[in-house]
C-alpha cells in the first residue's frame, strides 16, 4: 500500500517556531553567508546548485523559490524540469554547470557517503578558480542549511 504525503500539512504548521521572528540575527547571518557565497559565481550556476540540493533534500519552499529565481534569470523550463537527471542530459548543461551540479549532490549527500569524493572534487577544481570552488562549496552548504531550517521550521509555500 502506498502512502500518499497530504500536501496540505506541509504549508500550515502553526506549532513550528518561526525562527527568523525569535532570532533575527541568525537570518542575518545566513543572509551574510548566502550573499558571500554567491559573489563571484555566475548567477545561474547558483541557482543551479540551490535547485538541486533543494531537490534531493526535499525542500519545497526553497526549490520553489530558486526555481522562480532562475526563470527570472533566463533560465528554459528544459533545463529546469532536467536538472535532477543532468548527468543523462548530455551537453545541455556546460563543463562547469555539471561539475557545480555533481559538487551539490556530493555536499548535500555528505552524511550518506562521507566525505566528497575526489572525483567530484578534482572536476569541479579543474573548471573553476580557488575563490570560485570555495564559493560553490560554501552555496551548496548554505543552501543546505537553509533547507534545514525550513524544513524542521517551515515557511508557508507560496502559491504562484
Amino acid at each position: 500500500m502506498t502512502q500518499t504525503l497530504d500536501t496540505r500539512t506541509i504549508d500550515h504548521k502553526p506549532n513550528r517556531i518561526k525562527m527568523f521572528k525569535a532570532a533575527p540575527e541568525l537570518y542575518e547571518a545566513m543572509m551574510q553567508l548566502s550573499n558571500a557565497s554567491a559573489r563571484d559565481v555566475e548567477p545561474i550556476i547558483g541557482e543551479l546548485v540551490k535547485i538541486r540540493a533543494s531537490q534531493i533534500n526535499r525542500c519545497a519552499f526553497c526549490l520553489d523559490m530558486h526555481v522562480h529565481d532562475a526563470r527570472k534569470l533566463g533560465e528554459t523550463e528544459q533545463r529546469l524540469a532536467l536538472i535532477a537527471a543532468w548527468e543523462e542530459a548530455g551537453d545541455l548543461f556546460d563543463e562547469r554547470e555539471r561539475a557545480a551540479l555533481a559538487l551539490a549532490e556530493a555536499v548535500t549527500e555528505v552524511a550518506n557517503r562521507g566525505q566528497v569524493p575526489d572525483e567530484v572534487y578534482d572536476r569541479a577544481a579543474e573548471v573553476f578558480t580557488e575563490r570560485e570552488l570555495a564559493q560553490v562549496i560554501a552555496m551548496a552548504v548554505t543552501i543546505n542549511a537553509w533547507n534545514r531550517i525550513n524544513l524542521a521550521a517551515p515557511n508557508p509555500l507560496p502559491r504562484r
